[in-house]
């Protein structure tokens, strides 16, 4: 059985042991048991202090919603916010009650996904700090060799991006900390907690583990393949399918004509995907309640599939032939539309946009992106 990094925490324990430990986790933190990560270190450690992620140590937060301060209900050990109004960062305050800070998230491989800022920012805060930060790490499920979409230019930075990394970057969260650790010259005490038996080349499916949600959004391992591509969505006026059974599986709108639409992307032939139309009523998100034609991206095969160049030829597929598509204006007064954070970049909302040139600069940023993060690899 392919094991995670907390599956062999008692390797680790030299790392461990006699520290006051702060715990960066969420309902993935778990071994291959289904033991938490926090009930372990509380058991066998010192679990000082957790710091929770969007979502909560325990998954009971709402996307989006702000985490204040509380004490856990199970170990009472005191839980402090990294997802609040003011900062996502850990405070010097939090950091004087630990001695070491520990992360265990199962990351989904894609550049908006906001946990793997949660530990960026960690490494960083640490590294000020003088504090030891230990990682356990964790499969990629999107495998750790397939590389798709542009790097993130300076400029966009925000929380779906805040690392000059590919879309789907084909790395651990191990490998992300060590390459950030170097190339942004923070030098922290970083202790990387490997994987056993991984071959990077395995898709989740290939590794016998059994799927568990990193986020409600990401319910199956098809949700996951599919992110990196139909996320984009969250950046245009079409539902990304929250508020469905089938989030980011499903496209659509009230003014999408569902058998058209597939019939469009089908006749397009993209490899190892179908589109099915589908009608729906999203129960929250947008067009909450409401009527919606679109399609559903069945994956017929799992290696021939680049969902970013399929997300990008549907989400132009519908820009092109609709009048009533609309890329979302910005969140906040001075900021930039979120479609461009999801880009790292504004090339999306250029009028003349060449979409077949666009996605071959994609491929040769890819490329690039292929050669660096080879430096960085554990397995």
């Amino acid at each position: 059985m392919i094991l995670n990094g907390i599956d062999t925490v008692m390797e680790a324990a030299h790392v461990l042991k006699g520290k006051r430990l702060g715990l960066i986790t969420s309902p993935t933190g778990l071994n291959k048991d289904f033991v938490s990560t926090i009930q372990i270190l509380h058991e066998h450690f010192h679990l000082a202090a957790m710091f929770s992620p969007e979502h909560g140590v325990r998954g009971d937060q709402a996307a989006g919603a702000m985490v204040e301060t509380y004490s856990d209900p199970i170990t009472g050990v005191p839980v402090y916010s990294l997802y609040r109004k003011d900062s996502k960062r850990l405070s010097r305050e939090m950091l004087d009650e630990v001695d070491t800070v520990v992360y265990d998230i199962q990351d989904v491989g894609t550049r908006y996904y906001t946990f793997i800022y949660t530990m960026l920012y960690a490494l960083e805060d640490c590294a000020k700090a003088g504090k030891e930060i230990v990682i356990f790490d964790r499969v990629n499920p999107l495998d750790g060799v397939t590389v798709e979409g542009n790097i993130l230019k300076p400029g966009f930075e925000s929380f779906v991006g805040n690392y000059p990394l590919a879309v789907r970057y084909g790395l651990t969260a191990g490998e992300v900390a060590m390459m950030a650790n170097e190339q942004k010259g923070w030098n922290a005490k970083l202790h990387v907690v490997r994987c056993q038996g991984w071959d990077r080349r395995m898709l989740f499916p290939e590794t016998g583990r059994i799927w568990v949600m990193p986020s409600l959004g990401i319910p199956r391992f098809e949700s996951a393949l599919v992110y990196p591509g139909t996320c984009l969505f969250e950046g245009t006026n079409l539902s990304e399918g929250r508020g469905t059974t089938a989030p980011f599986e499903i496209i659509g709108a009230p003014f999408i004509q569902a058998e058209r639409l597939a019939d469009e992307m089908n006749a397009q032939k993209h490899p190892g995907v179908m589109f099915r139309p589908v009608y729906f009523k999203p129960s929250f998100s947008k067009f909450q309640g409401e009527q919606c034609g679109g399609v559903q991206l069945h994956i017929t095969d799992v290696r021939a599939f680049r969902p970013l160049e399929t997300g990008v030829r549907l989400m132009f597929t519908i820009k092109n032939n609709y009048e009533s598509f609309s890329f979302l204006p910005p969140v906040r007064e001075n900021s930039r539309p979120f479609i461009d954070l999801l880009g790292g970049d504004n090339m999306y909302r250029d009028e003349h946009v060449d979409v077949p040139a666009l996605l071959e600069q994609f491929r040769e940023e890819s490329r690039r992106f292929e050669k660096l993060k080879a430096e960085y690899h554990l397995y």
